[in-house]
C-alpha cells in the first residue's frame, strides 16, 4: 500500500476514534447565558442544547447578561419553540427533557455588570447554582457559562462551600471584558476553583480556515437546518442562518470523552493548566510604548479628591471606541483619593481610550496601549495567583488558527460536531 495513503487511513481512524470517546457519565450541567443580549450565538447554542437535551442533566437555566438587555424570558421562548417540535423529535429519541421540566429550572439572574467589589446581592439565578451545587451526589456540577460570571460569582461569596462541588466551562473573551470585576472577585479569593477560561479557542468554531473546515456557514443552514420545523425557522434570525455557535464548545466538550481531563483532545477543544492571571495595576495612563496580552485585566488607579462617594457608584468612566460606537466602563472610588477602573482587553489591538467624569481632576485623562494576541503572556508581580485547577487555551504556534491562540484544537473537529447535528436536523425535515 502507498505510504501516503496509509498514513491518511490512520489519521482518519484515529479522529474517528476520538471523536467517538463516550463520556463516563451523563453529566450534571448548569447554563449561565446572556442570551437575548446584543451576540444572537446564544440562540443557536440554546437550540443545539435542546436537541440534544438527552446527553445531560440538565439542572439550570439562568440568564446572566452581564451587557445588554437579555432575560430569562428569551429562554423560555426557546423552550416552547423546542416544545412545538418536540413530538417529531421523540419519533427519534425518546429522552430529549421535557418543556415543563426545562420551565421550572430557568431562573432569572443579575441584570448588568458587578461592581467593582465583584458581587453585589444574591438572585433568582445565584441562588439556584447554591441549590444545585449543594445537591448530595456523587458528580460535580458543571457550570456552563455562556456570558457573564456575575451570578457565579455571587453564587461562590454568598456560599464559598460549593467551590468543592462545581467545575466550570467559562467562554470568556468578550465575556470576560463585561464582566471585568465578577473575574477579579473569583480568582483572587477562588483560586483553589475547578475552572477552564476559554478567551480564544472556541472562534475556532466559527473559523472560515478552509483547510480543516469544509464545511460553509451558510450552507450548512440551506442543506440541514432549512425547512427543519419551528426551530429551524427561528435560527434563521440569527446572523442570517450562518452558523457561528461560539458557545457550543461548552457543550461539545461534555459531549466527548472525560470532562475531567482538560488536556485530552475533544469536540470542545484542549487546554493546558495555567498558574498565573495576569494583572496589570497602572497609576495614571499607558502609551503605546505599553503592551499586554489580551484578556489580561489592566486596573487603572487615577488620583482625585478625597469624597463622599458610595462604594458601589460609578463616579467616573473609561470611553473606547469600537467600530463607530463609542463603549464605556464604570471607574469607582476606594476612598483615600483613589479612583480605580478595570478593563480587559478582548483581542490584539492598538487600544485608545479616554476617562471621562464630572470630577474635573478625572475628566480628560487620554491613553493608548498595545495589546498582543498571546495570553497569558509574561508574568507580573501583581498577577493572580492560580491553584493546580485553573486551564485555558493551548499555547504552542501550531494550534493557532490565524491570531487566533488554541483555534485548531476545536476547528479540527467542527465537521465532526456538525455532521453529528445534521442527523437531529434531520429528524424535523422528514417524517420517518
Amino acid at each position: 500500500m502507498n505510504k501516503s495513503i496509509l498514513i491518511i487511513i490512520l489519521c482518519f481512524l484515529a479522529i474517528i476514534a476520538v471523536a467517538q470517546n463516550p463520556v463516563p457519565v451523563k453529566p450534571r450541567i448548569l447554563i449561565s447565558t446572556d442570551i437575548g443580549g446584543t451576540d444572537p450565538d446564544d440562540n443557536q447554542s440554546m437550540v443545539h442544547l435542546l436537541m440534544y437535551s438527552d446527553r445531560f442533566t440538565i439542572e439550570g437555566l439562568v440568564s446572566s447578561p452581564s451587557y445588554g438587555t437579555g432575560s430569562k424570558g428569551e429562554i423560555l421562548r426557546m423552550i416552547s419553540l423546542y416544545e412545538k417540535d418536540l413530538p417529531q423529535l421523540r419519533k427519534h429519541n425518546k429522552d430529549l427533557a421535557p418543556p415543563d421540566y426545562l420551565r421550572s429550572i430557568t431562573k432569572q439572574g443579575r441584570l448588568g455588570g458587578a461592581p467593582y467589589k465583584g458581587y453585589m446581592a444574591a438572585t433568582e439565578g445565584s441562588e439556584w447554582i447554591i441549590k444545585c451545587a449543594k445537591k448530595e451526589n456523587t458528580q460535580p456540577l458543571w457550570v456552563l457559562v455562556w456570558g457573564g460570571l456575575d451570578d457565579l460569582a455571587q453564587a461562590l461569596h454568598d456560599e464559598p462551600g460549593i467551590q468543592g462541588k462545581i467545575k466550570v466551562y467559562w467562554i470568556g473573551g468578550p465575556n470576560k471584558k463585561w464582566s471585568a470585576n465578577s473575574y477579579a472577585y473569583i480568582v483572587e479569593n477562588f483560586p483553589e476553583l475547578w475552572f477552564i477560561e476559554v478567551n480564544s479557542s472556541y472562534y475556532g468554531f466559527f473559523s472560515n480556515n478552509r483547510e480543516l473546515d469544509h464545511i460553509e456557514s451558510s450552507d450548512y443552514y440551506d442543506r440541514h437546518i432549512n425547512g427543519a420545523g419551528h426551530l429551524g425557522k427561528d435560527f434563521k434570525k440569527y446572523y442570517g442562518g450562518d452558523i457561528k455557535m461560539g458557545d457550543t464548545p461548552s457543550l461539545l466538550y461534555m459531549m466527548d470523552g472525560n470532562p475531567d481531563d482538560p488536556t485530552r483532545e475533544s469536540w470542545g477543544g484542549s487546554f493546558e493548566k495555567f498558574n498565573h492571571s495576569p494583572r496589570i495595576v497602572v497609576n495614571g495612563t499607558t502609551s503605546l510604548k505599553d503592551t499586554v496580552a489580551f484578556c489580561s485585566i489592566l486596573e487603572f488607579h487615577l488620583k482625585g479628591p478625597e469624597k463622599d462617594i458610595p462604594a458601589d457608584s460609578a463616579c467616573f468612566w473609561m470611553e473606547v471606541p469600537y467600530d463607530k460606537t463609542v463603549q464605556k466602563w464604570p471607574g469607582y472610588y476606594l476612598g483615600n483619593g483613589d479612583y480605580v477602573i478595570r478593563y480587559i482587553p478582548k483581542k490584539a489591538e492598538t487600544l485608545q481610550y479616554r476617562f471621562t467624569s464630572q470630577i474635573p481632576e478625572l475628566d480628560g485623562h487620554e491613553g493608548s496601549i498595545v495589546v498582543d494576541n498571546s495570553w497569558p503572556g509574561k508574568k507580573h508581580t501583581t498577577d493572580y495567583k492560580l491553584g493546580d485547577n485553573w486551564y485555558t487555551d493551548k499555547s504552542a504556534p501550531d494550534l493557532y488558527d490565524g491570531k487566533i491562540q488554541g483555534g485548531k484544537t476545536i476547528l479540527k473537529w467542527k465537521n465532526n460536531a456538525l455532521q453529528d447535528w445534521a442527523k437531529r436536523w434531520d429528524w424535523l425535515r422528514k417524517s420517518k
